[in-house]
């Protein structure tokens, strides 16, 4: 068995203090990097996409809930199965509270390609709030590569809202979600990030009325 070397606590101190140096290398690294994932150019969604949730037929639009920003999670369930993918499930579980995305302007949402009647009943039975839509018969899944010839893929995407115009701004798939999910990681992969004032580029989130350096984190019941 390989377990890691016993030392003294002044051993353990200096090692410690080595490998910080390098995690906040790593920090500052992500933070360019989240920087430059802002900085992607967006794509007009122009597909009229038609999903179906518990009040019926909706639009992407309609899935913003009239908020700026979308980041959808493309769960693995194809049509054909009775249950959803296990570590699909497994990443649900994690989901914390939506208030602290939602007072971002940003809504969360789950997609998959089984139809309702099977998503509803899996979904009550795991005890998720996250709102689940369904795209089957639309091309939604494929045309975002949550779906392919060989399989479902697990993936998320960001959408950003300009009035009544939708853009895609960015996705990612299996590796690309470790590390998620968490409110501050899923701010991460939006045009507008965590709306702080640190982050570049400058002044996008004010530029669209919102507030400058992001809403005093609270109490979830406070907002």
């Amino acid at each position: 068995m390989s377990l890691p070397e016993i030392v003294s606590r002044d051993e353990w101190r200096k090692a410690r203090e080595e490998l910080l140096v390098k995690e906040k290398a790593a920090t500052r690294a992500r933070d360019v990097l989240n920087a430059d994932r802002r900085r992607l150019p967006m794509v007009e969604v122009t597909e009229d996409y038609r999903f179906e949730g518990p009040s019926g037929e909706l639009t992407l639009l309609d899935m913003f809930e009239d908020r700026l920003q979308l980041v959808i999670y493309h769960a693995m369930f194809a049509p054909e199965w009775e249950l959803g993918c296990r570590s699909c499930s497994a990443f649900l579980d994690q989901i914390g509270h939506l208030t602290h995305l939602h007072v971002r302007n940003t809504t969360f949402a789950v997609v998959s390609l089984a139809p309702l009647a099977k998503i509803t009943p899996f979904k009550q039975r795991m005890g998720w709030a996250t709102p689940w839509y369904s795209s089957f018969g639309s091309r939604f899944n494929h045309d975002y590569e949550a779906t392919k010839p060989d399989g479902e893929y697990p993936g998320l995407s960001a959408f950003l809202r300009d009035g009544d115009r939708v853009f895609h701004t960015y996705s990612t798939y299996a590796r690309g979600l470790d590390g998620m999910p968490s409110t501050t990681a899923f701010l991460d992969v939006t045009a507008l990030g965590r709306q702080e004032e640190w982050e570049e580029p400058k002044g996008r989130a004010r530029s669209l009325g919102l507030q400058a350096g992001g809403p005093e984190m609270r109490y979830r019941d406070e907002y």
